[in-house]
């Protein structure tokens, strides 16, 4: 095949992954493959991966130029922190393997808004266009959410998924013996603000038991301290999770 691949992730539990299936499929045989993270990513989290990823940290914002001149044959998106320029994906065929169900819930924590709005959930492999995961589906897969998930083992489902997805498709997208579909609809978006929203809970909301309960396991992410109220007479911030067992018996 002979190409040449750029590889940028900030996360370190996937591109651990995205190595053993490149290794898994002798890839890099044939290949040169790059991997790096972007200035957002914190370096901390990357000590145990492989010494061929310890690459020097990019901003995709200011070097796409930079990018660009590399001439990449494709670059892959592998939960990379920084959106793709509009030059950039118009010059290079970017590959984005998201951890949403597109077109729903497109943007920040697909799996947490899920939870909340009965959207489906699951793991997109797409590629990028200009607008925000929005560009045409290479492949996609459903994840079964149950009504015990949090946020957190609900994301856990998405990986396996999307590293099931790639193990699937990463040959045919680099031999670019693909078959992408524009998505049915235009789905819906949420950025940050709204995920920033949800965490600051209203003591005075009303609403059933089931409503407080979905945003309480909506917001637990293991030691993510996101749900919180300010109590009104301290004035501190009191952060809430949820602990959810399911009795087998």
């Amino acid at each position: 095949m002979n190409k040449n691949i750029l590889v940028i992730s900030d996360n370190s539990y996937l591109l651990k992954a995205f190595i053993n299936v490149v290794g898994e499929l002798a890839i890099n045989e044939q290949n040169h493959v790059r991997y790096v993270h972007t200035i957002h990513c914190e370096n901390e989290m990357f000590r145990d991966v492989p010494e061929v990823y310890k690459n020097e940290p990019i901003d995709v914002k200011k070097e796409y130029d930079k990018i660009i001149d590399e001439k990449w044959d494709i670059i892959f998106s592998v939960h990379c922190k920084q959106l793709f320029p509009s030059k950039l994906v118009n010059s290079i065929r970017c590959i984005n393997i998201h951890p949403g169900y597109n077109p729903y819930n497109r943007g920040w924590f697909p799996q947490v808004f899920s939870i909340l709005n009965g959207y489906p959930l699951g793991a997109t492999i797409h590629l990028i266009d200009e607008a925000l995961d929005h560009g045409q589906i290479i492949d996609q897969k459903l994840i079964n959410l149950e009504f015990w998930d949090t946020s957190l083992t609900a994301y856990n489902k998405i990986l396996e998924v999307e590293i099931e997805l790639l193990r699937k498709n990463i040959l045919n997208i680099i031999s670019g013996n693909i078959v992408s579909k524009h998505p049915m609809e235009e789905g819906n978006l949420n950025l940050k603000n709204d995920f920033n929203k949800l965490c600051k809970i209203d003591l005075n909301q009303e609403g059933t038991f089931g409503q407080f309960y979905d945003l309480l396991r909506a917001l637990t992410h293991g030691s993510f301290k996101n749900a919180y109220f300010i109590d009104e007479a301290s004035g501190k911030k009191v952060n809430i999770s949820i602990n959810i067992e399911v009795d087998e018996q």
